[in-house]
């Protein structure tokens, strides 16, 4: 019979909602208590839990073996640290820590007391990368040179504490995090080099657009874009290999894999002209030329997150998002900042 997780959340602004909202789902989890230093974010707490006014608070009172913290990113070192201390389990919002000597004072205070830490990073539970890494793992378009990982929007104005670089604002902190995250979890090679551009385009403070490119060990280019203004909202995916190509518009992962039913044919001496000019690889291809198959299909939530982190509890199995991972997100972070300041790209892990 499982133990259960008795979980208390510090924060309880937008993520500590949606996460008491998930905690709601489980069985195996209870919500005992949450905490806020503003106590207007405590008025709509579940039924039934404990609310405080900090953690140590609810450190001291709550009956709890877990801390979830979701508090704003400058603030999670302190708070992933009196967890520890105080003997309880620790899941941390992303990021982790605006820094890796931090984030190495956080594992650090969690192993020398014996309690798990991980980070939230459940968007390696979203269906469209999913379905890419599945694309990836089974070589399913043969040998691969390219993957593009493109997130766009079409506001691009930064909320709330979002504006401010000393917080922890900016997309690259925002949703960089994930794709950086999704892209090492995809490709298991060493980053050969990288370089990025970050830019503010509508921010004053901080960014609102980056392009990552890391080139692997393994011979695959990965290429991460974020834009909050291009006024084209899209979620999108292009992995390339030499037997096939993939394809994904949207988070729910509706694309195609295309192949081609023969190569082109070298043929000396003769020109074919199109609409785009003399060419035959650019112009408009012939019928029949071009198969398309539907992309492999994969079932997953961001609830399966907290049901790996239950069986890592009862020592079923082992943390998922492990802490050299997210460190290792952290360094390639710091990597896009110097390129990004200097224009020359960063050898990173030869």
């Amino acid at each position: 019979m499982m133990e259960k997780i008795k979980l208390g959340i510090v924060g309880f602004g937008f993520m500590g909602h949606c996460d008491a909202d998930m905690m709601a789902t489980f069985d195996d989890i209870d919500l005992v208590a949450v905490a806020d230093i503003n106590p207007d974010q405590l008025k709509d707490a579940p039924a039934g839990v404990e609310t405080y006014s900090s953690l140590d608070e609810m450190l001291e009172q709550a009956d709890i073996n877990t801390v979830m913290v979701s508090t704003p990113n400058p603030s999670h070192p302190e708070m992933v640290m009196k967890a520890a201390t105080a003997k309880k389990h620790v899941i941390c919002e992303k990021p982790a820590a605006m820094s890796v000597a931090l984030f190495d004072q956080m594992v650090a205070a969690c192993k020398e007391n014996g309690v798990l830490f991980t980070v939230h990073q459940q968007r390696r539970w979203d269906k469209d990368y999913r379905i890419m890494k599945e694309v990836y793992d089974k070589k399913i378009v043969g040998d691969m040179y390219v993957i593009k990982s493109q997130l766009y929007g079409f506001n691009g104005n930064m909320h709330d504490w979002h504006i401010y670089p000393e917080m922890g604002g900016g997309m690259l902190y925002d949703w960089g995090v994930h794709l950086i995250d999704q892209m090492l979890d995809m490709v298991h090679s060493d980053i050969v080099s990288l370089y990025a551009d970050v830019q503010n385009v509508i921010n004053e403070k901080v960014d609102d657009y980056f392009n990552i490119i890391m080139k692997f060990k393994n011979g695959v280019t990965a290429e991460i874009e974020l834009g909050t203004y291009y006024l084209t909202p899209k979620r999108a995916w292009f992995i390339g290999g030499n037997k096939g190509s993939a394809l994904i518009d949207g988070f729910n992962g509706e694309g195609k894999i295309v192949r081609t039913a023969h190569l082109l044919e070298n043929v000396p001496g003769k020109i074919t002209m199109t609409a785009a000019g003399p060419t035959r690889s650019f112009g408009p291809a012939a019928p029949g030329l071009l198969l398309e198959e539907p992309l492999p299909e994969v079932h997953v939530d961001h609830r399966q997150y907290f049901e790996h982190f239950l069986k890592a509890f009862n020592k079923e199995e082992e943390i998922i998002i492990k802490p050299e991972q997210v460190r290792r997100v952290l360094c390639v972070m710091d990597a896009v900042r110097e390129s990004a300041k200097t224009g020359k790209a960063i050898a990173f892990e030869e």
